[in-house]
């Protein structure tokens, strides 16, 4: 195997993240920046399964503090049972939301996150992995 493929084997969740972000940028395209995040998270869900990507809608996860529930955090999205999406309409994608994804992975329990961000007319998007 040579250095190209084995850096390619490496990325973990590669393909999915790739349809997943395909998914977006036509989302992105066809309704343009200036929503709130609903309405983005909706046509994300009907991308999804268009490409037959498999995906939970406001997933429920819930909260222990030293065995004890102390709330739920619903994920907007989780596609293939792994990968988390949280969808932004934000300035800019921040460290902020970059700490909030992650911990929002670690609960669930998926390695990889995905932010997208619908605020300006480009699609913004960062792949984070536990």
């Amino acid at each position: 195997m040579n250095t190209k493929e084995h850096e390619k084997e490496k990325i973990i969740f590669r393909d999915e993240v790739y349809a997943i972000v395909g998914c977006a940028m036509r989302v992105q395209r066809a309704l343009g920046p200036g929503l709130l995040e609903k309405p983005y998270e909706n046509a994300l869900t009907v991308e999804l399964s268009e490409a037959k990507i498999p995906f939970e809608q406001q997933k429920r996860i819930q909260i222990f503090y030293k065995k004890r529930l102390v709330g739920d955090y619903y994920a907007d999205l989780i596609a293939h049972g792994k990968i988390i999406i949280e969808l932004k309409t934000v300035e800019r994608i921040t460290n902020v939301e970059r700490a909030q994804t992650l911990n929002y992975m670690r609960l669930a329990q998926c390695p990889v996150g995905l932010i997208f961000n619908f605020k300006k007319t480009i699609l913004e998007w960062e792949r984070l992995v536990l």
